[in-house]
């Protein structure tokens, strides 16, 4: 099987990818988004194609996309685009667009995540300075999330008001579109769960450094293995089922009053920490669901799969 991965660079997650294909007998190739160029037309003798440097992306029985990077609004549209062109022609693509759609942005992820009538903490997005203050007042302990982001960057946690409207007036300069949710009294805890092919694969409590509460272990923050209790389980099995994604993390967020809330559901997950955590072969599981999704494309259309039996 070939599979091409599509990321923003090489590191530790390429390479663990890298590594559990060519123990399954596959080969992984690492390839970047900004090297993407579709060549179309139905003239004659026109060469059509999407291919990254010599490598033919149409090709490939597979790609794992990972990583996009930042770019313009036009870029990041059009290497979406490009995987979503990739699925229609038959190549499986995992995560698929258009679960990275959905869970790459703040807002529709906690909307769909509200639709599918799992616990979500009070939230509000909007455009115009004066409703994000209004939303800060009328909450009182807030984060002030970016729309687009990961690993806890950019995430603001205020309280007083004079300080709430020197930040609030600095992003509008930004012109971003502002993600405000109530703060959860979560006791420095939360737990990211695994999620795979529909089934939970591992899960840790993650702990914030002393006297803060981003718990993100990108940022400082501890984590070992966690037992989740089957009610939690549904709760990730239902959130990654509402983003569509085959593979995702997902956050769950205890209240110290005992209610839960899914926080997020972060649909290119990175899993060094929960590999740290555990000991377990994330990237080999990723792979073997990756084999699955390729066999039955295969058993769908009749072609006869290249996969070691």
């Amino acid at each position: 099987m070939q599979v091409i991965i599509l990321n923003a660079g090489t590191g530790w997650h390429t390479h663990e990818l890298c590594r559990a294909l060519a123990e399954r007998g596959h080969t992984g190739r690492v390839l970047p988004y900004e090297g993407l160029v579709a060549r179309l037309g139905t003239e004659r003798g026109v060469a059509r194609g999407l291919s990254i440097a010599t490598t033919e992306i149409l090709d490939a029985d597979a790609v794992l996309a990972r990583i996009i990077p930042a770019g313009s609004f036009e870029q990041m549209i059009y290497r979406v685009d490009a995987l979503h062109w990739l699925e229609k022609r038959g190549v499986p693509v995992m995560n698929s667009p258009r679960a990275i759609e959905r869970s790459v942005d703040k807002f529709y992820t906690t909307a769909l995540l509200q639709e599918a009538g799992l616990p979500t903490p009070e939230t509000v997005v909007c455009e115009g300075a004066n409703d994000a203050m209004a939303a800060v007042l009328a909450m009182g302990d807030v984060v002030i999330k970016p729309l687009f982001g990961s690993m806890g960057h950019g995430m603001v946690r205020v309280t007083d008001p004079d300080i709430a409207f020197r930040v609030v007036r600095s992003l509008e300069q930004l012109r971003i579109v502002f993600y405000v949710q109530r703060a959860v009294d979560h006791g420095g805890r939360d737990i990211r769960v695994f999620v795979i092919g529909g089934r939970v694969l591992a899960a840790i409590e993650r702990r914030a450094p002393e006297g803060q509460w981003r718990t993100n272990v990108s940022l400082g923050g501890s984590a070992r293995p966690f037992e989740l209790p089957s009610a939690w389980e549904q709760l990730a099995l239902r959130a990654a089922a509402a983003i569509g994604a085959d593979y995702a993390g997902v956050d769950l967020l205890p209240s110290r009053d005992g209610t839960m809330f899914v926080l997020e559901v972060n649909g290119i997950p990175g899993w060094q920490g929960l590999k740290e955590a555990t000991g377990l072969d994330v990237a080999g599981s990723i792979v073997e669901h990756l084999e699955a999704r390729v066999r039955a494309g295969d058993a769908a259309t009749g072609r006869a799969a290249e996969l070691p039996a």
